[in-house]
């Protein structure tokens, strides 16, 4: 079983920036897949950003440019580094991640861009 973690939500301006991190209980290595979907109210959950099972990474287009997913092996962590936020980026984001065909959630994290 995986357990995630994530932190880095918060309040910011528009066309602030924020990092959002992900906290595996696994070493990540033994994930096939993982990375950020959000969800805004009353909108379906969609992906952000993910690092594909085979180690590619995929951008929704409406972050393109301007979302950045990485990892850092030896902490289990992968972020998501949030630059030029725009008020429709406002959600609760998951970090999700992929294990022996099972997908596993966070708890999620709040991000609010707004003046």
């Amino acid at each position: 079983q995986v357990q995630l973690v994530e932190s880095g939500g918060g309040l910011v301006q528009p066309g602030g920036s924020l990092r959002l991190s992900c906290t595996a209980s696994v070493s990540i290595f033994r994930v096939s897949s993982m990375g950020w979907h959000r969800q805004a109210p009353g909108k379906e959950r969609e992906l952000v950003a993910a690092f594909t099972s085979g180690g590619s990474t995929n951008y929704a287009d409406s972050v393109k440019g301007r979302f950045t997913i990485s990892r850092d092996n030896a902490k289990n962590t992968v972020y998501l580094q949030m630059n030029s936020l725009k008020p429709e980026d406002t959600a609760v984001y998951y970090c999700n991640a992929i294990q022996w065909g099972r997908l596993y959630w966070g708890q999620g994290t709040q991000v609010t861009v707004s003046s």
